[in-house]
């Protein structure tokens, strides 16, 4: 409904929406991939049920959660998602930092789990798993191509070859290639022509 909306609003602007890729840039939640597979957490629902065991069962130990400055304060944020699973946090349990430094906090257990990006390359290249949003309560950022119309009917094939390359991506794909940027340090250009290339879309 979103991109249908948004496709119609935009065409009043001259831009076209093309077909959106099967790659969802969200927020999630994430944590060590062996820790959360020994102790069977793979939802949000699941990590919120082991924070409650551990509040009953050792209240002096906190889970801690890594969060961004911005999604700790938002409207939008870490109040109504508490309020969306039930979830009771006690202040001290709420890590704070800037949003690059969580990936490396969940990776050397500094904190339980973090507040993270879907498609980021270090998913992958930490090993994290990412916690399954089970009662969607993180919005939907399907990555889409929008074209000028002008654009797209100065250059014939443009479209065809636009929606190509939007129908190869998906999050799995997408975080393997940004890992080959953020750990293999590959530059973005190579990656992506590697990736073209292997599509036999050069």
């Amino acid at each position: 409904e979103s991109y249908e909306t948004v496709k119609r609003l935009d065409a009043k602007h001259g831009l076209v929406w093309l077909k959106p890729a099967d790659m969802n840039n969200t927020y999630a939640f994430a944590m060590q991939r062996k820790r959360a597979e020994a102790e069977h957490i793979n939802t949000m629902s699941d990590m919120v049920a082991k924070i409650e065991q551990i509040r009953k069962t050792t209240p002096d130990k906190n889970w801690l959660l890594g969060l961004d400055l911005e999604f700790a304060g938002r409207s939008d944020g870490m109040k109504p998602l508490q309020a969306a699973y039930k979830m009771d946090l006690d202040r001290p349990q709420i890590r704070q930092m800037d949003p690059g430094l969580v990936y490396n906090a969940v990776r050397d257990g500094f904190v339980d789990a973090g507040l993270i990006y879907t498609t980021d390359g270090r998913v992958k290249g930490f090993d994290l798993k990412v916690l399954e949003d089970d009662k969607g309560f993180f919005p939907s950022y399907a990555v889409t191509p929008v074209v000028r119309k002008d654009t797209l009917e100065a250059n014939p094939g443009l479209e065809e070859a636009l929606n190509t390359l939007s129908a190869q991506l998906n999050n799995d794909v997408i975080t393997e290639l940004n890992k080959k940027v953020d750990i293999d340090h590959q530059s973005p250009q190579q990656v992506a022509r590697d990736f073209l290339r292997s599509k036999q879309l050069l």
